[in-house]
């Protein structure tokens, strides 16, 4: 086999592998030849069967944890929740300008092997090495497991199509002729989720005889969840979204002051950022949403005080209307009212502030699906009218 062919199979290998969802792992060890740690995605169950049950890992010969591994002779394997992806990113040298040792990224105790396990892992797997050998790039451990940490509850971070995502529950198929009907008539779409209860219920009445199955989060969530194909498309924010996808522009949204009834900031028909520089602020702390608003707010010189944060939409709301601060939004309620009855009142930010882009995005080169084709264009003409 020459090189052309041999290099063909590697990418059509590496290019398949990428839709093989895997649990996101973190391997340590510690000993007479030191600490060290690494994400590891390749880890799989053995044997249940033998005198102590077994597993295999696989670490890059060229990590520093590999040698180490084989020296201490211990390990353990952390398997990460789906809220610990920057321990991942940690370990994988992401952030190496920001920390000097990568275990400063979270807390730790020591398995009765020796190893470091995260505090709160999902589950953990203290191992005694078995054996080890190397297969190209990679060792290969064959390991013992020793003792075994689990959590009460929570969900595994995962990683496919080159970005992490998070397991869901899915109701399987009564019958073979059911699923065979349904197929195809499924779709995932991710929103934003302080404005995708404005567009999303509509939209998915439009979306007749079609089941759709809604992700929804912060934007960081739903970068994720579209690139691990767990979403097919996504509204969301045009904000750190790179070359990976695409995205059609649906609708630039102006900033707005929210203030409570009887505020003296109400007799005014605008509001400079000026204005605001004394008065207690409530951040809608949801990512890029607290970097937008600050961002307002700094670019006009002003450093905003911020008394108060929360992800929340309607408890923001709720925050302003009783008196605890003001907010900067884009979405606007149809309601003047907050969820518990009290009157709110919204006045235009002056200034040259960059709008709020609401967009409509997917993987780049991906074939959408007739369903999906169909959504984006409901979506398109749903701010059309929005915006008429």
């Amino acid at each position: 086999m020459d090189g052309t062919i041999s290099d063909t199979i590697r990418d059509k290998f590496v290019q398949g592998m990428s839709h093989a969802a895997c649990t996101v792992n973190i391997v340590t060890t510690d000993g007479p030849a030191g600490r060290a740690g690494v994400t590891v995605s390749a880890m799989a169950s053995v044997s249940a069967d033998s005198p102590l049950p077994t597993m295999l890992v696989c670490v890059h010969h060229l990590s520093p944890a590999a040698a180490k591994i084989v020296e201490n002779g211990v390990l353990c394997v952390n398997v990460l929740r789906d809220d610990q992806s920057y321990i991942s990113d940690t370990f994988a040298g992401r952030f190496r300008d920001e920390i000097g040792d990568k275990f400063d990224c979270t807390q730790w105790v020591n398995m009765p092997g020796g190893a470091p396990r995260i505090e709160d892992p999902l589950v953990a797997f203290d191992c005694r090495l078995l054996s080890a050998e190397q297969v190209g790039t990679h060792h290969i451990f064959l390991c013992e497991v020793m003792e075994v940490h689990s959590a009460r509850s929570g969900s595994p971070l995962i990683y496919a199509n080159r970005g992490y995502g998070t397991s869901r529950r899915i109701e399987g198929a009564k019958s073979l002729a059911t699923a065979r009907i349904s197929s195809g008539r499924r779709l995932s779409v991710g929103c934003f989720h302080t404005f995708g209860p404005y567009v999303i219920p509509r939209l998915i009445l439009q979306m007749e005889g079609l089941e759709i199955d809604l992700v929804e989060g912060d934007q960081r969530r739903l970068r994720e969840s579209l690139q691990a194909g767990e979403s097919e498309i996504a509204l969301l924010y045009d904000h750190d979204l790179d070359a990976d996808f695409e995205t059609l522009l649906l609708q630039e949204l102006q900033p707005y002051v929210l203030l409570p009834d009887g505020h003296a900031l109400t007799d005014q028909a605008e509001i400079l950022p000026e204005d605001l520089a004394a008065e207690p602020m409530v951040l809608l702390d949801a990512p890029p949403s607290s970097d937008y608003f600050l961002g307002l707010m700094r670019a006009a010189g002003i450093e905003p005080l911020v008394a108060r944060r929360t992800p929340s939409f309607e408890m923001l709301r709720s925050m302003v209307a009783h008196g605890l601060g003001y907010a900067l939004l884009v979405t606007k309620s149809a309601s003047e009212m907050s969820c518990d009855g009290l009157r709110l009142v919204s006045r235009p930010l002056i200034g040259t502030h960059a709008p709020g882009r609401v967009v409509i995005a997917w993987r780049r080169g991906a074939e959408l699906s007739a369903p999906a084709r169909r959504f984006i264009e409901l979506c398109r003409q749903a701010f059309e009218r929005a915006d008429s």
